[in-house]
């Protein structure tokens, strides 16, 4: 089972960025899926979640309305368009599947971790 993460890098406040999650077949088939970040110095915080379907999407308060998730079944990949990005967005980025969940510990599976720098 892996999970590939990846598009991150540096951008200037109110860009966008979309973000990518290759998965194997295993971690992606019939799995809700999410993604979470973690900026230095702070607890890993939820950001969106969706389900395996990708009809139901789930966003943290400070991802509502900015970023979107979403999944490519044919290409078994999940995404996070990132749009009016923040200096406070500034984070690595980590995809992870088995949970629909705001709480790290649901999910089975992590990938590695993308970093996002949004400068002002």
């Amino acid at each position: 089972v892996q999970l590939q993460a990846s598009g991150g890098g540096l951008v200037q406040a109110g860009d966008s960025l979309r973000l990518s999650c290759a998965a194997s077949g295993r971690a992606f088939s019939g799995r809700d899926m999410g993604w979470f970040r973690q900026a230095p110095g702070k607890e890993r915080e939820f950001v969106a979640a969706i389900n395996w379907s990708g009809s139901l999407p789930w966003y943290s308060d400070s991802a509502k309305g900015r970023f979107v998730i979403s999944k490519d079944k044919s290409k078994n990949t999940l995404y996070l368009q990132m749009y009016s990005l923040r200096p406070a967005d500034t984070a690595v980025y980590y995809c992870n599947a088995g949970g629909y969940s705001p709480y790290s510990d649901a999910y089975d599976y992590w990938g590695q971790g993308t970093q996002v720098t949004v400068s002002s």
